[in-house]
């Protein structure tokens, strides 16, 4: 009697993980290193793992491995792994910093994820958006929210944080979704039958991550002449998560827009929010007004999408940061010189941004009521005929604990609340 024994074998090996970083401050990852297991889940050593069915060995002719055998391939290979991940250090100050993260599913569909990741240096992360995350020393588990768990096979799901470091901020050296380490490429489940490997993927490409690069448009050039009003009008959606990620009071807005009049643009692109839209913004999760001035960002953004109508709600993060009110004018103050630079007769819509209460900010309520108060008179002094500044609030009658689910970021009734309250602002600088 010949016995026969199933074994399992998988192995995966660990590629050069790309990440994007604020240039000259953080190092590149290091390549080779060992993923984190999913949470709960024990860690597994580099290089491969066997598994053997030694318990139960199986005779010829068994019916157990009649049937085993008379599978297709198909049947007998389980769904597809793989990931790639953007890890983006958005801004950088002493002590602290903010990150935004996008992980590209390369393997099939999911129904929920949690993206694991080691920190090297000591940081810590001190609030986080689009997802729930636990620490326990270095080791970081992000898990989706309750929006954001389904994932297409080729789909991404984004989340943003702030963080503090000290002495050095480097950026992770591997991460693993759904215990998978994410190399970029897709792993197989192992089929049970040894004699016969999972065939490749067909034509998976190892693409950029979705944090859409910054390109200047082919031949832009600013006319002196008022424009003609022909075609859609373009508008930026500028600021930070509460825009951006996902900012489905973006889509809400649109929907209540004539389509064929409006043309939503950015270096960004639009995520899920339950429907199709016109999604792409400036949206960066975790950035800050006073530096995204000081860095000179805006232009670039500018000339790649070349908008008639910017409307801004930015500074959430700088008031969590302690940044004092007159610091974040001023930016704005420079974001408006740039705008018209791009665009003379640029029609700029400035929010009195929506409250702010984090549990870990006891004063931050009381920051953004003073910011707020200050942006009428702002932006009466710089408000043109040519290019006007319309004050929109967003404040009065929002609230935290209905409106959002962390004190900062709207829910679906905040969402709502948002679109309804740039609607009027957004329908007149169209019509």
């Amino acid at each position: 009697m010949h016995r026969r024994r199933l074994a399992v074998i998988a192995s995966a090996s660990v590629l050069a993980l790309s990440a994007f970083a604020v240039a000259g401050s953080l190092p590149p990852a290091a390549a080779g290193s060992l993923p984190l297991a999913a949470a709960g889940s024990p860690p597994r050593a580099a290089g491969s793992a066997a598994l053997a069915a030694d318990s139960l060995p199986l005779a010829a002719g068994s019916p157990a491995l009649a049937a085993a055998d008379s599978l297709p391939l198909a049947a007998r290979v389980n769904t597809a792994a793989g990931c790639s991940v953007s890890y983006a250090v958005s801004s950088q100050w002493p002590g602290g910093f903010g990150a935004a993260v996008t992980v590209t599913n390369l393997g099939d569909p999911i129904t929920s994820w949690a993206l694991t990741w080691s920190f090297t240096a000591g940081q810590t992360i001190s609030q986080l958006w689009n997802g729930d995350v636990t620490q326990s020393g270095s080791a970081v588990t992000v898990r989706n929210a309750g929006w954001n768990g389904n994932v297409a096979s080729g789909g991404t799901a984004s989340f943003g944080f702030n963080g503090s470091w000290t002495g050095s901020n480097p950026v992770p050296a591997s991460f693993s979704l759904n215990g998978v380490a994410c190399t970029g490429g897709v792993v197989p489940s192992a089929s049970p039958s040894v004699s016969t490997p999972p065939s490749p993927s067909p034509s998976v490409s190892t693409s950029p991550s979705p944090s859409v690069p910054v390109s200047p448009s082919p031949s832009v050039s600013v006319s002196p002449s008022q424009p003609s009003g022909d075609g859609p009008t373009k508008i930026m959606a500028l600021g930070d998560s509460i825009t951006g990620s996902p900012g489905c009071w973006r889509a809400l807005l649109w929907q209540k827009l004539p389509a064929a009049e409006v043309d939503f643009v950015g270096t960004l692109p639009g995520q899920g929010c339950g429907f199709a839209y016109d999604g792409e913004n400036e949206g960066h999760g975790g950035y800050l007004v006073t530096n995204v001035a000081n860095q000179n960002l805006l232009p670039g953004w500018l000339s790649a999408t070349d908008p008639d109508v910017v409307m801004m709600h930015f500074g959430t993060n700088d008031a969590w940061s302690n940044i004092p009110a007159a610091t974040i004018l001023a930016a704005y103050t420079k974001l408006v010189g740039q705008m018209r630079a791009a665009n003379p007769y640029m029609k700029i819509l400035v929010a009195q941004i929506i409250p702010l209460n984090p549990p870990t900010c006891a004063d931050c309520g009381q920051r953004v009521v003073t910011l707020n108060a200050a942006i009428p008179a702002w932006a009466a002094s710089l408000s043109t005929a040519a290019s006007p500044i319309t004050v929109v609030d967003q404040w009065t009658g929002f609230d935290t604990a209905v409106d959002t689910y962390d004190g900062v970021h709207p829910d679906d009734d905040g969402n709502a609340k948002i679109a309804n309250r740039w609607y009027p602002a957004v329908a007149a600088a169209i019509s």
